[in-house]
């Protein structure tokens, strides 16, 4: 088998980004005190977790390796980040304003990874599920500002 190479950078890119927003989940989910915010950012994490297991469920067609992930530095970044934001302001509006931030930034990567040329249909669809998925996690959060 023969990596190819776009499918495989694609995936690895989606997947950090999954991978990421479950780290940034974790991180401040038990700072949350509003069940209807909890519920929905568990919602969320389930979502994230679906993309990252159906990127494992491909990977293999592309690669011999598996997906990258967020390496540690970068979950220690995340982690970090969440304390120091929230360390004077546990408040819903505040909780959904750092999550709305990083979920901007993984909507950019979504569509700049739909910009590819030349990816296969499967791998499209599967980004444009995670880019319609954050853009919906977007309007969700927005309630809680």
């Amino acid at each position: 088998m023969n990596e190819d190479i776009n499918e495989v950078n694609v995936l690895d890119e989606l997947n950090k980004g999954a991978c990421m927003g479950k780290d940034a989940i974790h991180f401040i989910l038990d700072k949350v005190e509003d069940d209807a915010l909890r519920d929905e950012l568990n919602t969320q994490y389930d979502k994230y977790s679906s993309i990252s297991n159906r990127i494992h469920e491909i990977y293999p067609e592309y690669s011999h390796s598996e997906p990258h992930e967020t390496n540690a530095m970068n979950k220690m970044m995340t982690w970090s980040g969440v304390e120091m934001n929230t360390l004077m302001d546990t408040s819903s509006s505040k909780i959904a304003e750092l999550l709305l931030q990083g979920i901007n930034m993984g909507i950019i990567e979504g569509r700049k990874l739909l910009n590819h040329k030349g990816t296969d249909n499967r791998v499209h669809k599967l980004v444009q599920e995670y880019v319609d998925m954050q853009e919906d996690a977007v309007e969700k959060l927005k309630t809680f500002l």
